[in-house]
């Protein structure tokens, strides 16, 4: 059997730290892959997401992206986006626009937008402008199994949980505290019927620090659909939480920042900013490559 070889990296994604944010396994080159062969190389890489770089079909896009988790594909998803931007363009790879990307995905065109200035000493870091989103407010009639299925009394129902639904489906929920995030301690299987009501496959639970602390907003993402379990810096979780502060008016000034995936020992650090005038919200952070090499592809 003659195997072929392609570029493929692993990235840790919104952390400047190696292993501190989220891996992504990329492969390159991936236009000879069908569907079964992506699953199964993504199966295998057993990441919570793995992105398979294309060719793309819009003459606007700068590539086309296909992303994976171990059981299924995903129209968005953030940390591959971020993670993807920043594979293309560690793989030597130039924008069309200098300092943008177009992402083509299953969820249509995604805009990227640099961050910091590429230069010697200084880290490229890129934003995704967040994809339209459906809101599905939670039922008051849902507030107790919520209570129960997070285990906790500490839910601010103030900020009404909702359902937001931008390619990657949560049910997003306002805690009083960043101490009451940490201290979540979730049935699964009671969470995962409270998220089905409102067309979410997993829990974005956020709560304020305090003036001092280490960010704005700690964060935990836990998932009830592909998969169970917490994932550790999650963009499309932080572009629904941004898209539900504006609309309900509780978002913290024009930026703010983030920390997720404390209680896995990961340190990861997503940055928000909202563009009112072109009504955009910027969802970004570092990346940076941790494995470089090949893979041999069947």
């Amino acid at each position: 059997m003659t195997l072929r070889s392609v570029r493929f990296k692993q990235v840790d994604v919104f952390t400047s730290q190696p292993f501190k944010g989220n891996p992504l396994a990329v492969v390159f080159d991936a236009d000879a892959l069908d569907t079964a062969q992506m699953q199964a190389i993504a199966r295998w890489t057993n990441l919570s997401e793995t992105a398979f770089l294309l060719a793309p079909t819009d003459e606007r896009a700068d590539y086309r992206v296909r992303i994976f988790t171990t059981q299924g594909e995903l129209p968005f998803a953030g940390h591959p986006t971020i993670g993807s931007a920043h594979a293309f363009r560690d793989s030597g790879r130039t924008p069309k626009t200098p300092g943008r990307l177009v992402q083509q995905c299953g969820a249509g065109l995604v805009e990227l937008a640099q961050q910091v200035a590429a230069g010697e000493g200084v880290v490229e870091q890129w934003a995704f402008a967040a994809p339209p989103a459906k809101v599905t407010p939670l039922p008051a009639t849902q507030y107790d199994a919520l209570r129960a299925a997070l285990r906790s009394d500490a839910i601010d129902f103030e900020a009404q949980p909702c359902g937001v639904d931008n390619g990657a489906p949560w049910i997003v929920v306002r805690m009083a505290s960043a101490q009451d995030v940490l201290a979540l301690d979730i049935d699964y299987e009671a969470l995962a019927k409270v998220a089905a009501s409102v067309g979410g496959h997993g829990l974005a639970a956020y709560g304020p620090h305090a003036a001092d602390g280490p960010a704005t907003f700690e964060v935990r993402c836990l998932m009830t659909g592909l998969g169970k379990g917490e994932d550790p810096v999650t963009g499309s979780a932080n572009a629904a939480i941004a898209l539900l502060l504006a609309q309900q008016n509780r978002r913290p000034g024009d930026r703010y920042t983030v920390r997720q995936g404390t209680v896995m020992g990961r340190d990861g650090r997503v940055s928000v900013s909202y563009d009112d005038a072109a009504g955009k919200i910027w969802i970004g952070g570092a990346a940076l490559t941790v494995v470089d090499g090949s893979i041999q592809l069947a």
